[in-house]
């Protein structure tokens, strides 16, 4: 089962990620133009970048990449469930309603969850030879659209590991990047050999904002993640009880018509 992400959907990703990176941004200059009046704010990320060491810049450019990552995941697996859910729906109205298993699987896209678990039961019955026939053919079909399933419910789970490690480390190391930037901080007014108000909060308020980035950074993907796996949870349902309708369909012939049409050949016979 291949799943494609448009290149229009990657690109608006994209730029959300970039308009979000440029909140902080804008968000200062809006700050610090009061009453008509440019006050430069020596204390923000851009002061914390430029007087920040490589262990500093490092952190930053570290939850960057995360939070992209996280974002760039929950964007795409929305996307993939989106398109399950379609193609179930799409599967309720067409697949059922079909003369025969072959013509409805035909009926279903291609390149859906729900063609590649009809069509591994198909191959599974009429590929039951060899060996295979040691295994009674309810049980050999009856795992083959199991592994299908479970195949398809691994694609769904891709990137939700990725969530979890950004929600639950995210947040250490944003105190990481705190705790060494209040020891340089110290550090410097040490060397200095001041303590008032504007040697310490300077430095030490530059250090908290890596903590602030690091919640801001867990906290989507933490709830990317609860709420993906919810989704995912409707989702496999509905997936589920496709297999074993399938499975029964299967094992019974196909189609209660086309049944039916081979009693009436065989009895004119």
């Amino acid at each position: 089962m291949n799943i494609t992400i448009p290149s229009r959907l990657r690109r608006l990703a994209l730029a959300a990620l970039a308009a979000l990176a440029a909140l902080p941004s804008a968000f200062a200059q809006a700050s610090s133009q009061a009453g008509g009046e440019t006050v430069t704010n020596p204390y923000g990320l851009d002061a914390l970048w430029a007087q920040g060491d490589f262990v500093a810049k490092g952190t930053l450019v570290i939850l960057v990449i995360m939070s992209a990552a996280s974002w760039y995941v929950i964007v795409t697996k929305l996307y993939e469930q989106h398109k399950l859910r379609r193609h179930a729906t799409e599967a309720k109205q067409n697949f059922w309603t079909a003369g025969g298993v072959q013509q409805a699987t035909d009926t279903l896209n291609p390149r859906g969850a729900f063609h590649f678990i009809a069509q591994s039961g198909l191959e599974a019955r009429e590929h039951h030879t060899g060996l295979l026939e040691h295994i009674d053919l309810n049980t050999w079909v009856g795992q083959s659209i199991q592994r299908a399933i479970e195949n398809v419910q691994t694609r769904l789970q891709d990137g939700l590991a990725l969530l979890a490690t950004v929600g639950s480390t995210a947040p250490f190391i944003g105190l990481f990047g705190t705790v060494w930037g209040i020891y340089h901080a110290l550090t410097a007014i040490g060397i200095a050999g001041q303590a008032s108000i504007d040697k310490v909060a300077g430095p030490v308020g530059e250090a908290l904002i890596m903590t602030a980035i690091g919640l801001a950074v867990a906290v989507p993907a933490v709830l990317g993640y609860n709420w993906l796996v919810r989704r995912n949870k409707a989702a496999l349902d509905e997936v589920r009880a496709f297999g074993v309708d399938l499975h029964a369909v299967l094992l019974g012939g196909g189609n209660a018509r086309t049944a039916a049409a081979k009693l009436v050949s065989v009895a004119r016979s």
